[in-house]
C-alpha cells in the first residue's frame, strides 16, 4: 500500500491551516481597527476553514488507519502520522512524511500564536469597553434610609426650645 493519499491528504491539512493562518492575520487588523462587520465576516470564513479541516482529519485518520491495518500493526484509539512513519517501507517514504508533517506542525504553531495574540487583543478591547462604560454610567449615590449622615448617627438629638405638648 502506498503512502502517497496520506502525503496527499497531509499536503491539503497544510494549506488549509495556511489559508486559516492567513483569516487570523486579517483578524488582528480588524479587531485593531475595531470593524465587528469584517469581524463577523471574518468568523464565517473561519467556521468554513474549520469545517473543511475536520472532514481532511477524519480521512486522514481512516488512511493512516487503513494503511496500519494494511501492514498489520496494532492500531491505537488514535493512530498517527508518526506510527506510519515509522512503519513506511523505504527511506524516501519515511522522509517524504517526515517533511509533510513537519510543515503541518509549524503552521499549526504559527496559528496557535496568531490566534492567542487575537485573543489578547480582544480581551484588551473588552476591558477597554468596559471601562468605557463604568465612567459614562451613573453611579448611584449612597443609599442612606437615616436620612442621617454617617458621622451623625451616634450625635444627640437635637432639643427643640419649643415645646409641643404645653
Amino acid at each position: 500500500m502506498s503512502i502517497q493519499p496520506i502525503v496527499s491528504i497531509l499536503e491539503k491539512l497544510e494549506k488549509m491551516h495556511r489559508s486559516l493562518l492567513q483569516l487570523a492575520n486579517q483578524k488582528t487588523e480588524i479587531v485593531k481597527k475595531g470593524d465587528i462587520d469584517g469581524l463577523q465576516e471574518i468568523l464565517k470564513s473561519e467556521q468554513s476553514h474549520v469545517a473543511a479541516i475536520e472532514v481532511l482529519e477524519k480521512q486522514r485518520q481512516q488512511m493512516v488507519t487503513d494503511y496500519l491495518g494494511a501492514k498489520g500493526i496494532a492500531l491505537t484509539d488514535a493512530p498517527t502520522v508518526t506510527q506510519v512513519i515509522e512503519a513506511a517501507e523505504t527511506e524516501e517514504e519515511r522522509h517524504q512524511l517526515d517533511e509533510v508533517s513537519k510543515q503541518l506542525f509549524l503552521v499549526i504553531a504559527d496559528l496557535q500564536k496568531q490566534n492567542e495574540l487575537n485573543q489578547q487583543l480582544v480581551f484588551q478591547s473588552l476591558k477597554f469597553v468596559n471601562m468605557t462604560l463604568d465612567i459614562l454610567r451613573p453611579q448611584p449615590g449612597q443609599i442612606n434610609y437615616a436620612g442621617n449622615q454617617a458621622g451623625e448617627q451616634n450625635a444627640a438629638p437635637k432639643k427643640s426650645f419649643f415645646d409641643s405638648q404645653a
